[in-house]
C-alpha cells in the first residue's frame, strides 16, 4: 500500500509572503479594513510534466497533489508513509520562501459564530484527503475480465458501477455519490495511455534515458496486466475516525481499512472465456476465403434460427447450406434454438491475481530530508 495523493493545510500565527503576481482582498466598505486576503492557487511544476498546487488564503497554506508522482517519470510505486509525502511538500514550500508544515502537538476548539458547532483544530498540519493504492497482477489481457467480475460485488452499502469502457469499476451510494471514501479498481495501462504517455513523451524529447525508462515501465505494466485498487479517503471520513492531525494520529490505521477493501477480490473466481462466432469458424476451417463470404453465410444461419424457411432448389441457398453443413448445421431441418448457438466457446481459463512487487530495475521514490533554503 502506498500513497497516491495528499491534501493538507496549516494555519500560522503570522502573515505569509506573496508567491504570485496577484492577490485578492475583501474590504470592509465602512472602515476600509481588510477582512480577508487570499492569493490565487499556484501550480508548482516539476520534472516530467508534474505539478503540485499551493494555495495561500489568509494565514493558511494548503498543498494539494501527488507527492509520489512529483518530479518522477511514473508513480507505479510510491511513498508508503505520510512523513515522506509531507517531506516532499515541505521542501517545495521552502523553495517558495514559505514555512514548512509542522507536526501537531495539541488540538483545541476554535471560536465560531453563535449557534454553530465549534470546530476542532490543531497547531500543526491537518490532512484533508489521502489516496491509498495497491497494484495487482492479473496477467496480460485479463484486466477487463477481472474488472468486470469485480463489478458483480457490492461493498457494504455501495453499489458497483462499471464504466462504459470497462477499464474502471467504482462503488457509489444509491444516491450516486461517495462522500466518505471513493473506491475503485482500474486498468493501469489504460490510465497511463490516456493521461500520462503523451505528456511524458513531450517532456522527455531531449532525455532519451528517461523516455526509454518510461517505456520499460509501460511494458512491465502491460505484461503483468496490472489493475490498481484505489481509495480516495476524504475529509469527512478522516474527521470521523480521528485521522486528520499529522503527529497526533496513527495513520497505520489506514492499512486495515485498505485491506478490508481489497478483500473484495477474494469473493470472485474469474474465468476468461473466448468465443468463436460462426463467421470465425467458417474462416478458421477454410470453408470460405473472405470475411464477407463468412458473414453472408452466418446471415443464413440467423434467419434459420428465427424460423425462416428456405427454397432448397435455390442455388444461393444450396451454396450456403453446403458451407454450414461442414460445421454440422443443416438449414434444411426444422429450426431448434436449443441445439445451436451463434457463438462457440473455444477456450476458458481461470484468472489468478496477486500483489505486484517492484522489479529490481525500478526507480523507487527517494526520501529527501528537509533542506533549508537561504
Amino acid at each position: 500500500m502506498f500513497i497516491d495523493w495528499l491534501k493538507c493545510y496549516q494555519d500560522y500565527d503570522f502573515d505569509l509572503p506573496f508567491i504570485g503576481e496577484t492577490s485578492e482582498a475583501i474590504f470592509d466598505t465602512l472602515t476600509g479594513e481588510i477582512i480577508h486576503e487570499r492569493q490565487p492557487t499556484q501550480r508548482i511544476t516539476g520534472s516530467f510534466s508534474t505539478s503540485i498546487a499551493v494555495r495561500i488564503s489568509g494565514r493558511r497554506i494548503t498543498v494539494d497533489g501527488n507527492p509520489s508522482r512529483y518530479g518522477r517519470v511514473d508513480n507505479l510505486f510510491g511513498y508508503t508513509s505520510i512523513d515522506d509525502c509531507i517531506s516532499v511538500f515541505n521542501n517545495l514550500l521552502l523553495t517558495l520562501g514559505l514555512p514548512p508544515f509542522n507536526r501537531c502537538t495539541q488540538t483545541f476548539r476554535s471560536q465560531t459564530p453563535d449557534g454553530k458547532r465549534t470546530i476542532t483544530t490543531s497547531d500543526g498540519c491537518t490532512i484533508q484527503r489521502i489516496d491509498v493504492t495497491s497494484n495487482f497482477s492479473v496477467g496480460e489481457g485479463n484486466e477487463l475480465a477481472f474488472i468486470k467480475s469485480l463489478a458483480t460485488q457490492r461493498i457494504k452499502n455501495s453499489i458497483p458501477n462499471l464504466h462504459t469502457n470497462g477499464c474502471t469499476v467504482d462503488w457509489i451510494s444509491k444516491k450516486g455519490n461517495a462522500s466518505h471514501i471513493y473506491q475503485s479498481f482500474y486498468n493501469k495501462f489504460n490510465e497511463i495511455e490516456l493521461h500520462q504517455k503523451q505528456k511524458i513523451i513531450n517532456s522527455t524529447h531531449d532525455d532519451k534515458p528517461s523516455r526509454d525508462y518510461f517505456y520499460k515501465v509501460l511494458d512491465f505494466v502491460k505484461s503483468q496486466g496490472i489493475v490498481r485498487a484505489e481509495q480516495k479517503i476524504k475529509s469527512q471520513f478522516l474527521r470521523t475516525h480521528n485521522l486528520r492531525f499529522w503527529g497526533l494520529h496513527d495513520f497505520s490505521a489506514l492499512k486495515p481499512i485498505h485491506d478490508e477493501f481489497l478483500s473484495v477480490t477474494n469473493r470472485i473466481t474469474v474465468n476468461d472465456m473466448k468465443f468463436e462466432t460462426i463467421s470465425d469458424q467458417l474462416l478458421r476451417q477454410n470453408v470460405v476465403k473472405s470475411r464477407q463470404a463468412a458473414n453472408a453465410t452466418a446471415g443464413y444461419l440467423f434467419m434459420f434460427l428465427h424460423g425462416q424457411k428456405f427454397d432448397l432448389q435455390n442455388r444461393n441457398v444450396q451454396n450456403h447450406r453446403a458451407r454450414l453443413r461442414k460445421l454440422g448445421i443443416d438449414i434444411a431441418n426444422t429450426s431448434d434454438m436449443t441445439k445451436f448457438s451463434p457463438a462457440r466457446l473455444v477456450e476458458c481459463k481461470e484468472i489468478h491475481h496477486q500483489k505486484v512487487t517492484a522489479p529490481d530495475w525500478y526507480r523507487k521514490p527517494q526520501t529527501h530530508p528537509l533542506r533549508l533554503v537561504a
